[in-house]
């Protein structure tokens, strides 16, 4: 047998590390507390993706509250979006760098402190500012979160049941957020949607401190250029989307922000090509399976979570519900994804195969958004249940396979940026779909108005409009869904599949 990379095994090194790694240290075995371990991870993964949603039901009251304009409102969810996002590889790679129980528990403190701080926000500027720092901290807890996860379940069972449970998740947090959103702002005030954190991340500190594995980080230079670039890029790039939603992909900013993105984001791959412990390694796109995971997680993403912003919408503006009900009312989602994710660990990835499995759960999830463009003025709750059912059964199915395929093979120094580059693709596919969706939705609307017939009440106009706009977003969305069928149908082809195991 030769030395070549192709016949390594899928956890040896793909570059010598003696100039900057320390002594290694074998795989740890998840133990007695691998449990308690695995349930820190999962409760910080769902205090990070919830955050982004909670808000979005508490939204009027916080503009009444501190005098936010109709503009400004959106940067709420826009300041925490850009932090988090923007920020994610250079989380991911300090957890490499300086170990990641020590930037897992920073990221926990400081997402815990910004949200007491948001939570007594007398102002708009105070609240925006907290945001942004939950966002920091938020992109220095969760790869760490998904890396640690990876480090302390090694076998193939145990890994692919821990994953299980963190797409579960990871997919069903944002539904979660708006169900806790309703309940928080109903019941107490829109401020507990930030207290609610404090408690929280408190007993996730205490907790960790004892339980949570020391991993040893890598010793060099620290990937500045890269680390800029990257952030900045992704910045830029995530920047573009949320200005592209509410001012048109043709505005001078948006397009600014997209030359300025692109352009960073080029100058990072040159830069990753030529460094000695690059941010993130580009060997992780070498591997065919890998980088069409990650790119079919951008497409399912950026579909489903516009799915949310209209849908929240109709249950207000057509059906009249409470932020209460309307939170209740996406309470199926998360139940049918985490019972469609478990099954999918703990019994079809071994007897059915990753790459059918996903297949099956992505065409599930179309015919799912393409039952919702049948929505109309006239459709009451019920007719939404079965599509969100639908739709819910095929992400849980196919999210578990797809998070693995993402960081399976990855060597352990690589497992930090790996797991950031998951979380990359999921925080710009929600960025991405919401942009693309709500200028979908404009263009409809406006053809819709032009062609109302006379004698509509002003509130029977704006709901035809509104279900139109809506269903015609709900068929793009459905477009994102079957290009990432598409992908993996065509990309992950059993042969490539073969090699990758191998």
């Amino acid at each position: 047998m030769t030395a070549s990379t192709e016949t390594r095994p899928a956890t040896a090194p793909a570059y010598p590390l003696r100039r900057f790694a320390r002594r290694p240290r074998p795989a740890r075995q998840p133990r007695a507390g691998s449990a308690l371990v695995l349930s820190l991870i999962l409760v910080c993964q769902l205090m990070v993706v919830l955050d982004a949603t909670i808000v979005n039901i508490a939204l009027p009251d916080i503009r009444a509250d501190l005098g936010f304009s109709a503009a400004g409102l959106s940067w709420v969810v826009n300041a925490y979006t850009l932090t988090f996002g923007g920020l994610l590889l250079l989380g991911a790679r300090a957890g490499d760098i300086l170990g990641r129980r020590r930037v897992f528990l920073a990221g926990i403190a400081l997402f815990t402190a910004a949200s007491l701080a948001g939570g007594f926000a007398q102002s708009a500027g105070e609240l925006l500012a907290a945001r942004a720092v939950q966002g920091v901290g938020g992109a220095l807890a969760s790869p760490t979160a998904l890396a640690l996860l990876m480090t302390m379940f090694t076998g193939s069972r145990e890994r692919t049941r821990a994953i299980g449970l963190y797409t579960a998740v990871s997919i069903g947090g944002a539904a979660i957020g708006l169900v806790a959103g309703g309940m928080l702002s109903e019941w107490a005030s829109w401020r507990w949607v930030l207290f609610v954190n404090v408690p929280i991340g408190i007993v996730l500190l205490v907790a960790a401190l004892p339980s949570l594995p020391d991993t040893p980080g890598l010793r060099g230079r620290f990937d500045v250029a890269g680390a800029l670039t990257s952030t900045l890029g992704m910045a830029a790039l995530v920047y573009g989307f949320v200005h592209a939603a509410s001012d048109g992909w043709s505005d001078p900013m948006t397009l600014a922000a997209f030359g300025s993105g692109i352009a960073l984001l080029l100058g990072f791959v040159v830069t990753e090509a030529r460094v000695e412990s690059p941010i993130t390694p580009l060997r992780l796109f070498a591997d065919r399976v890998r980088a069409t995971a990650y790119v079919a997680r951008l497409l399912l993403v950026a579909g489903m979570m516009g799915m949310f912003f209209f849908l929240t919408q109709f249950l207000h503006t057509v059906l009249g519900y409470s932020d209460l009900r309307t939170g209740f009312a996406f309470l199926p989602m998360p139940i049918a994804v985490f019972a469609a994710s478990q099954l999918s660990a703990r019994v079809l990835v071994e007897r059915v195969g990753g790459r059918r499995l996903m297949l099956v759960g992505l065409v599930l999830s179309t015919i799912g958004m393409i039952w919702l463009t049948q929505l109309s003025a006239d459709s009451g709750y019920g007719a939404l249940l079965g599509p969100l059912a639908v739709f819910a059964t095929g992400n849980g199915l196919a999210f578990v396979p797809l998070t693995s395929a993402a960081l399976e093979g990855v060597a352990p120094q690589d497992s930090g940026a790996a797991s950031g580059l998951v979380n990359v693709m999921q925080q710009v596919g929600g960025s991405l779909g919401l942009a693309v969706l709500v200028t979908v939705f404009g263009a409809a609307s406006t053809d819709e108005q032009g062609e109302l017939p006379a004698g509509l009440s002003p509130h029977e106009a704006a709901t035809r409009v509104f279900v139109h706009g809506a269903d015609t977003a709900f068929w793009m969305a459905a477009v994102f869904l079957a290009g990432t069928l598409a992908l993996v149908a065509f990309a992950m082809r059993p042969k490539a599949q073969a090699r990758h195991a191998g």
